[in-house]
């Protein structure tokens, strides 16, 4: 059946359509939970190489372990070592069936990796039925699927990888040119603008502290949704931010799973921040200037 034929098909049946935005999403999680474990473990390994050769220029630095990618090597047990299977790694069900604990030893598998693949499942599909088949849903996707890595990675530890931040700054400042989020002048402005914006509220901060507030991956984080969807966006996310980060806060800290004056990413809240600019930023703006009586 041509291609044509396949989107028309989609087109005309929304159910066909949304299951298939939700397998999808399904195995994109599946995907995202080896990015979001390996991928710190990658950069940390190339960093103590580099240590390495600075201290012994001179020599050659046996390799200590194992080069660690993102395709090799094969998943296993943290606990035993057990190879996982092909059918151990269906999304959500695999945990289902195996109720959550390792086939060979019985250790405990995380409840993270089915949440990941439901949550990357459910926001794939919200992508899908805000803008149907066009071409803002595969670019709106792929930004979806790498903010969902950068927030795990980010509350896990408090880093937010070059290696995502810039392909999607670098993508979006492309798309641009094609006016498919925004047009080339809002999105250069506003990818100065946003790394900006917090880089001088950090200063600001330091100044009056003494202490740093946030990391230079927010400011880069911010500086890729100006990228993507221009300056005049960049206080919605401000706000949602702030009011995402003292929501979210406080039910970590109440639920124990945050004490109280310890550091807390601010990474997670702002991909939560952009994503929904991202889906729903005019409607939001749109629904502000009829409460304040300006629309």
């Amino acid at each position: 059946m041509p291609d044509l034929a396949w989107i028309e098909l989609l087109e005309q049946r929304p159910p066909l359509l949304y299951s298939a935005a939700i397998l999808l999403g399904l195995m994109l999680g599946s995907f995202l939970n080896v990015v979001i474990l390996r991928l710190p473990k990658m950069l940390e390994a190339g960093w103590r190489r580099d240590c390495a050769e600075l201290d012994h220029p001179d020599e050659a630095v046996p390799a200590q372990e194992p080069r660690l990618t993102l395709a090799s090597p094969p998943s296993t047990c943290r606990d035993c070592g057990h190879r996982i299977r092909a059918f151990e790694n269906i999304p959500i069900l695999s945990y289902l069936f195996l109720r959550g604990r390792c086939s060979a030893c019985g250790a405990k598998i995380g409840l993270r990796y089915p949440l990941v693949e439901g949550f990357t499942a459910l926001l794939t599909l919200a992508v899908v039925a805000e803008f149907g088949l066009s071409w803002q849903t595969p670019a709106a996707l792929v930004l979806t699927w790498g903010l969902i890595a950068l927030a795990v990675i980010d509350y896990d530890t408090q880093l937010l990888p070059d290696s995502l931040t810039f392909p999607l700054l670098w993508l979006g400042l492309v798309l641009s040119l094609f006016g498919l989020f925004t047009d080339s002048h809002s999105a250069i402005i506003g990818a100065a603008a946003g790394y900006l914006s917090l880089w001088l509220m950090f200063q600001v901060y330091r100044l009056a502290t003494g202490k740093e507030g946030m990391g230079y991956g927010d400011f880069k984080l911010m500086s890729l949704f100006g990228a993507w969807l221009g300056w005049q966006v960049l206080p919605q996310i401000l706000l949602l931010s702030a009011l995402t980060g003292a929501v979210l806060g406080l039910i970590l800290i109440a639920t124990g799973h945050h004490q109280r004056g310890s550091p807390m990413p601010y990474g997670p809240f702002l991909a939560a921040a952009g994503w929904i600019s991202l889906l729903w930023g005019s409607e939001i703006n749109q629904a502000y200037l009829r409460l304040s009586g300006l629309g």
